[in-house]
């Protein structure tokens, strides 16, 4: 497949990433020459310099034969434009645009986005993808990563081992034969800040990450067996009202089955004023979110989470850092840089959420069609939970679990076989037409990515 990605931020960059790794040929146009180098000595890409808008540009990069452009530049405008040129000039199949823009995503303008007028296929909005995940999150407090797979019925849920788990110190392999009809699985363990892929005779220790994939409906007996509480609370602070804190409020405000109470604070009286008038039960409180009396004013030590919103990283992680002093139970950081992840812990933050990473993976669920339907990156690209279909002329087709020679680093979490998903067994046997999902290391992404490349059909 041929994809035009204009933009080499760091969204473009790693959809670029992980698609020229599926062998596809992928072209990226930047007006930064020093962006467009890095990624062509790293990647196995093809770069164009230039205002990726402008019909000469584009054709340069291969409009004229392309099957996908991706628009993902900083301005939303210049991404329409990017639609609309390689639509009326080069009819390119499918477009894809990054639009951030409040404006433009209101269901009254929704006509705007037909063929006949400004014609985008899929319209990717980070601060709406970004709130549904911060609300996700809510659901399981406990949690500090949580994405969903196989339709909504299974999720990778991060939690942290603390003393009061009831399986600590016990061989993984003991787990499956505790809890038989469980359907859960531990696939990566992050000790010592290094994270891997864990053996059968693996124990679990205090203070390990770890990473269980597992169903919606064997969710909160799965964390109860590692020893955490999945009661949801009602009372929640936001710090940072801008396009994301203003989403999240807005949803929790729509929650009719929980009645929840929420504070909004905002540094910044217009954003401030503005909240008061799009929300209708938010209380809305201006000043600085690092103020400790403004905190106490918001009752902080009775709330049950404090989600940091705000475009700044540092502010987000110094708030919550903070509010935990302060006695609020759970607080949530939004994580620009990826490197602050090592953080996250030493300063008591209970969950995070990366804008540019839920990005990309919402990018790639619309991009990837064929075998490969979704993928996810965990930590700072430390590994991959990639969720496939079994082809037919697939070299898996047919072949049992512990006769298929996985590169080391890889662990098969689920399969699910029509509409029934169970988490794999070294017997179970790969059909065409099973989705499996399967997690790896990074070091190992080719050689994954080869066993799965036989048979592709993306279109």
């Amino acid at each position: 497949m041929k994809v035009i990605i204009c933009g080499a931020g760091q969204v473009g960059a790693q959809i670029a990433s992980h698609l020229s790794l599926e062998r596809n040929d992928i072209t990226v146009i930047d007006n930064n020459a020093e962006r467009i180098t890095q990624l062509t000595n790293t990647l196995d890409i093809s770069a164009v310099k230039g205002c990726a808008s402008h019909p000469d540009v584009l054709e340069s990069a291969g409009a004229r034969d392309c099957d996908m452009i991706i628009a993902t530049t900083q301005s939303d405008e210049t991404n329409m434009i990017i639609c609309q040129v390689s639509h009326s000039v080069f009819s390119i199949p499918r477009k894809i645009a990054r639009i951030r823009s409040q404006s433009y995503l209101e269901v009254n303008y929704s006509d705007l986005y037909r063929a006949e007028h400004l014609p985008i296929d899929v319209i990717i909005s980070p601060e709406k993808e970004v709130a549904e995940a911060v609300i996700s999150r809510l659901e399981i407090p406990c949690a500090f990563e949580i994405e969903t797979f196989l339709g909504g019925n299974a999720q990778l849920i991060g939690i942290s081992i603390d003393n009061l788990c009831p399986v600590i110190n016990t061989p993984l392999r003991q787990l499956s034969q505790l809890f038989v009809n469980l359907n859960a699985i531990v696939l990566g363990i992050r000790r010592n800040s290094k994270l891997f892929v864990p053996d059968p005779d693996d124990q679990l220790f205090e203070d390990d990450q770890i990473y269980i994939f597992t169903t919606i409906k064997d969710r909160i007996r799965t964390l109860e067996i590692f020893g955490k509480d999945v009661e949801k609370g009602d009372r929640f602070i936001i710090v940072g009202g801008g396009n994301i804190g203003l989403n999240v409020a807005k949803k929790l405000e729509q929650n009719k089955q929980n009645k929840v109470h929420c504070k909004l604070i905002e540094l910044d009286r217009k954003k401030a004023e503005y909240a008061a008038d799009s929300l209708e039960r938010t209380v809305i409180l201006h000043g600085d979110g690092l103020n400790l009396n403004l905190l106490e004013e918001a009752n902080v030590s009775q709330a049950n989470a404090l989600l940091a919103l705000t475009d700044d990283d540092k502010t987000n992680l110094l708030t919550c850092t903070r509010a935990k002093n302060s006695g609020c139970n759970f607080v949530l950081s939004l994580v620009n840089d990826s490197s602050l992840n090592s953080l996250l812990k030493p300063m008591g933050i209970d969950a995070y959420i990366n804008p540019r990473s839920t990005t990309v993976s919402s990018i790639l669920r619309h991009v990837r069609h064929g075998r490969i339907r979704a993928v996810y990156t965990i930590g700072n690209a430390e590994a991959e939970l990639i969720e496939a279909q079994v082809l037919g002329t697939s070299s898996l087709a047919g072949k049992i679990l512990k006769d298929i020679d996985w590169p080391e680093g890889v662990l098969v979490g689920a399969i699910m076989k029509g509409n029934e998903i169970n988490i794999a067994k070294s017997n179970t046997i790969l059909e065409e037409g099973d989705i499996i999902t399967v997690f790896y290391n990074s070091k190992v992404v080719n050689q994954v990515e080869k066993m799965l490349e036989v048979g592709i059909n993306f279109f």
